[in-house]
């Protein structure tokens, strides 16, 4: 069976009040609990996250359904998913500055 078929990457943006409420370290380790690899960065329009995510396509949603709710102090308003092929463009998942 072909491994790569079961692996994917996403790009997802995440808007609303998501800075300042430990966003990224709540995204970092979700996906670290998942073996995912990325990044996630906030943006400089101070209201958006960018979430970059590559591995298994099952734990990639369970990362989205924590996204679309965020840690306890986010006001998550909307999010965009886009879907890629698996890269392997990261050995692990960093929180960008």
């Amino acid at each position: 069976m072909n491994r790569m078929a079961d692996k994917a990457s996403i790009r997802v943006l995440v808007h609303g009040r998501v800075q300042g409420v430990y966003f990224r370290d709540f995204t970092c380790r979700k996906a670290s609990e998942y073996d995912l690899a990325g990044y996630v960065k906030n943006l400089s329009d101070g209201r958006t996250v960018e979430v970059y995510a590559e591995g298994e396509k099952a734990a990639l949603e369970k990362l989205v359904s924590h996204l679309r709710v965020g840690p306890p102090n986010a006001v998550v308003e909307e999010i965009t998913v886009s879907y890629g092929d698996y890269a392997e463009s990261f050995n692990s998942f960093d929180i960008r500055y």
